[in-house]
């Protein structure tokens, strides 16, 4: 009988901005990310006699979100890029200057994130017990390996 295995400790996410310095995190801290295509791919454009014209649409771009501890050391690497990039005064040179690689060996597959901005800044949660924070960036272009 066959099995597969999955370990998050396997994942590698490398975070690069040339003006912020770079971050990396083997799971420490982060408790989930999600790498999302935004363009459709396809379109059908439907005639009146029924018959479907099929449109392929270009476009890499998408939406990572990283769901990170409060207290983790990426959290406060991403605050710190975020507040760089958001009051720089060359704010629109670096804007979208960051890059994000994330690796599993055991899967075999490489996610390139280029141009990635902040959608916004992660919401913050003040309360009893610690929480998890989620930042959600967007990239101009998202490539697969």
């Amino acid at each position: 009988m066959g099995y597969t295995t999955y370990s998050f400790q396997d994942v590698v996410a490398a975070f690069a901005c040339p003006s912020v310095g770079s971050a990396s995190s083997t799971g420490a801290g982060i408790g989930r990310i999600t790498v999302d295509m935004t363009t459709e791919k396809t379109s059908h454009e439907v005639a009146a006699d029924g018959k479907v014209m099929i449109s392929k649409i270009p476009g890499e771009n998408g939406t990572i979100a990283i769901e990170v501890q409060q207290t983790s050391a990426l959290h406060k690497y991403l605050l710190r890029w975020y507040n760089y990039i958001n009051n720089s005064s060359s704010a629109i040179s670096v804007w979208a200057s960051m890059v994000i690689t994330i690796s599993s060996n055991n899967l075999g597959d490489k996610t390139i994130c280029t141009g990635v901005s902040p959608q916004k800044l992660a919401g913050r949660a003040y309360a009893a017990q610690g929480a998890s924070v989620t930042w959600t960036l967007m990239a101009a272009e998202i490539t697969e390996s």
